[in-house]
């Protein structure tokens, strides 16, 4: 099998797909391109911001992609390249990019509301609250482990640290110019796109090195710069979406569309052959832990965002929906931002199977999976005439960039999430609308509310770094339950409105099988090791893992019995 002929194909199915299937679900939604949208009738200048689509697409994409669509199929490529691949294609189009044109589309239809608020249409208080609980355990978790990812890039590619940072200061330097200054969005970015590539160069020549410049252990540093992303995020989940994360996704989708044409061109001259196992087995050996690992169900939740995310319906419901400008978007920026993310995979994945099996392992073992990718798919860019060290920087800095964009959105997501746990609006005796005081009027308070979710993810990584070990495959069950919980308001909310509701159903099944299952597993081993071993172990594993499967499982009963009761109205009808 050859690189070239699996990303073509993978393209061809992806481009039928949208032309054809999306189509049809937007048929089945009832999508109206005169309709307005909540970023026009609740504009507050915030928030709620009607975006021009290309800008809006820009931001989507940088912020769903992150580097989930490369970590997952780079550590997945353990079972083999042709199980990744099919699951990756198929996932994408009859499951991932069907679950985020659907939650938009749900969220656009009621007031730009999260999945958790919606939810409570078809569930009650009780499944909002519920679902909300499932969705900040999730968010928190994104935070933490792409929080992870970052420090470590910074402290092996210093060099990416002086440019992530530098590319801060340009966003909202381009959010004012754009919005206050009222500067065309194509004069901008051709000012601005060029800076940003210029800052690859800055960083190459100031490396921010802080075990050089502070005498700073590795850890020591590790846990600084994770402090000093936990506090840019606090900024960028307060400030207002137009001064920070928007203009900042969108600058950084540029480094994505350009790392993705130097990935296809470097792919296509290059010519790889996959060397790597078609299919490793049902079982293999995890390369750093030697713990054996099964194809069913970590597959499917270790690819992660590169076929299915839960995370992309919080985007999606929580910032994207917001700025929408017409319905008629919905189609491109769900559905056709996750075809192009199942790219990335396709690249990611090409980029270490032209490995052998034995080289794979082996780097996989000693190496963070960006690294892994960076490094490989660099040596497709010597073929274009790229010093291999230059375009390794580029790749890495595209990857922390990406990074960057999901930890800032995710923590404002988290926000909007623990605001709404601590929101219960009543009637009073006047017959107004009114919120609690005291204690949840301060959860409510955006300063307040981002410092808790901070905090959290700040414990799980220096409180207790021996869950390090474990986050990745704990936030990536968590993300596809998540997919599955959305993929379950959207059938029961489908059934409700007398439309085709099988296109969500038959997916939230198999997601909730696939998810339920390594939730189960990871539960039992975390509780193994903390029996064994003691609290630091497994503890907070165990925990985390125990609260996620609960909740998810009292989800589904409640899922179940409003089905049940829906149908039986229907039948006395």
């Amino acid at each position: 099998m050859n690189g070239v002929f699996l990303l073509l194909s993978g393209c061809a199915f992806f481009l039928i797909a949208y032309l054809f299937y999306s189509k049809f679900i937007a048929k089945c939604l009832g999508i109206d391109h005169s309709r307005p949208t909540p970023a026009h009738t609740m504009n507050d200048g915030v928030d709620f911001v009607p975006s021009n689509g290309a800008v809006l697409f820009g931001h989507h994409f940088a912020t769903i992609a992150g580097a989930g669509p490369i970590i997952g199929p780079v550590l997945a490529a353990q079972f083999g390249w042709a199980a990744v691949a099919l699951w990756v294609i198929l996932g994408c189009i009859f499951i991932g990019a069907l679950h985020d044109m659907i939650a938009l589309f749900l969220s656009v239809r009621h007031q730009g509301k999260s999945i958790g608020s919606i939810i409570e249409t078809v569930l009650g208080k009780k499944g909002k609250k519920i679902f909300l609980l499932f969705c900040l355990s999730a968010l928190v978790l994104v935070m933490a482990e792409f929080t992870r990812q970052v420090a470590n890039a910074f402290l092996v590619y210093p060099e990416v640290a002086t440019s992530s940072l530098l590319a801060i200061g340009e966003a909202v330097v381009f959010g004012v110019c754009v919005y206050k200054f009222k500067m065309k969005v194509s004069v901008a970015s051709f000012i601005f796109v060029p800076v940003l590539f210029l800052l690859v160069w800055a960083g190459t020549i100031f490396p921010i090195d802080l075990t050089s410049l502070f005498g700073l252990s590795l850890d020591q540093a590790r846990i600084t710069w994770i402090v000093i992303i936990l506090a840019y995020c606090f900024f960028a989940s307060t400030l207002p979406v137009w001064l920070l994360l928007q203009p900042r996704d969108y600058l950084n989708s540029y480094l994505l569309y350009v790392m993705l044409i130097l990935g296809v061109l470097g792919i296509l001259f290059t010519f790889p052959t996959i060397q790597i196992d078609a299919f490793a087995g049902f079982a293999v050996a995890n390369p750093k832990s030697g713990v054996l690992q099964h194809l069913f169900p970590l597959l499917f939740v270790t690819v992660a965002c590169g076929a299915c995310s839960g995370f992309h319906a919080l985007v999606s419901s929580g910032t994207t929906s917001k700025q929408i400008d017409k319905e008629s978007h919905i189609r491109p920026i769900g559905y056709g931002g996750m075809l192009v993310e199942g790219i990335v995979a396709l690249i990611a994945l090409i980029a270490v199977a032209s490995l052998t099996q034995e080289e794979y392992m082996m780097q996989l073992k000693n190496s963070e999976p960006v690294q892994l990718f960076a490094s490989n798919l660099a040596q497709f860019c010597v073929v274009l005439g790229f010093k291999k060290e230059i375009a390794t920087s580029f790749m890495m800095l595209s990857v922390a960039a990406f990074l960057m964009t999901s930890v800032d959105s995710c923590t404002r997501l988290a926000r909007f999430t623990w605001q709404e746990l601590w929101t219960d609006s009543k009637k009073n005796e006047e017959g107004k609308t009114e919120t609690e005081t005291g204690f949840a009027l301060l959860m409510q308070n955006k300063y307040a509310s981002t410092m808790v979710v901070v905090g959290i993810a700040t414990y799980l990584l220096v409180g207790n770094p021996e869950i390090s070990k474990n986050l990745w495959t704990l936030f990536a069950s968590a993300n596809q339950m998540l997919a599955a919980l959305t993929l379950l308001t959207a059938s029961l909310w489908l059934y409700k409105k007398l439309r085709n509701f099988w296109i969500a159903l038959m997916p939230m099944l198999f997601m909730f099988i696939t998810s339920g299952t390594a939730v189960a597993g990871l539960f039992k081993g975390n509780l193994d090791n903390w029996l064994k071993e003691g609290f630091q172990k497994g503890g907070v594993a165990a925990i985390a893992s125990g609260i996620l499967l609960i909740l998810a499982v009292a989800l589904l009963i409640l899922g179940a019995t409003n089905l049940r009761k829906l149908a039986r109205e229907r039948a006395k009808k």
